[in-house]
């Protein structure tokens, strides 16, 4: 009886913070679109790149922040594996060709980064392609920042305990199911291989033009909340 009653007490008490979490994200929604309005008469070029493991929550993320943005001055990017033409051209072509006009907001559901950490560990490339990759990088964001692109990028991080625990409903849920790929299969026996890669990643791309902003996301609420606030930290100039 005492389980019974400590777990409904938890149970509670964790409700209580999501609602508190989803009330916040909700007034954050409202300035969010104030953002998207001040985006649009300023001209602005936004760039806001989500990475993190797999089953990290990155589409889910995008989901809530656009969810009240209007979607003609925002789009969605979630590129598939480059076909035979993409992998002749240079590798950032393909995402050259979706980055935002003026007045946009592009979110980039994985991005570039996809050769720092996913391509090496599953060796979807060779090591002379990840090398040049790494080399060429931070260049390149900087030719954006100095181009007058606004460069967010956000690594979502979950816990090795809690990525088995949303593999399992993912496998377990009949709408779910079709996101689980052979990439994820594998990635929980290459835990190791990802942290190598991704410490590589952060070592090399953490500029003062273009930082990572790290969000803890086993609490989805919390890390939603929190990469609504960042964003809006991004433009201080906004009234």
């Amino acid at each position: 009886m005492m389980l019974l009653e400590r777990k409904g007490t938890l149970d509670i008490e964790k409700s209580a913070q999501i609602l508190s979490a989803e009330k916040q994200l909700e007034k954050r929604h409202v300035k969010l679109k104030q953002l998207q309005n001040y985006i649009v008469e300023n001209g602005l070029k936004v760039i806001v790149v989500f990475e993190g493991r797999d089953a990290a929550g990155k589409g889910g993320a995008i989901r809530r922040v656009v969810e009240h943005l209007n979607p003609r001055e925002y789009r969605v990017v979630a590129l598939p594996k480059p076909d035979e033409l993409e992998q002749g051209q240079w590798y950032f072509q393909r995402y050259v060709n979706h980055l935002p006009n003026k007045g946009e907001i592009v979110f980039f559901d994985r991005s570039w980064y996809n050769r720092a950490i996913v391509e090496p560990v599953n060796q979807f490339c060779t090591a002379d392609e990840y090398d040049i990759f790494m080399k060429q990088v931070v260049p390149f964001e900087k030719m954006l920042v100095e181009s007058g692109f606004i460069v967010i990028k956000f690594y979502l991080s979950i816990t090795k305990d809690e990525q088995a625990k949303r593999f399992k409903r993912i496998k377990n849920s009949p709408l779910k199911k079709w996101k689980y790929s052979e990439v994820d299969q594998n990635a929980y026996a290459l835990w190791d291989e990802y942290t190598s890669y991704k410490k590589r990643m952060f070592q090399a791309t953490n500029t003062e033009f273009a930082p990572w902003i790290v969000v803890k996301a086993n609490k989805k609420s919390k890390a939603r909340l929190k990469i609504a606030k960042k964003i809006l930290a991004h433009f201080p100039d906004m009234k």
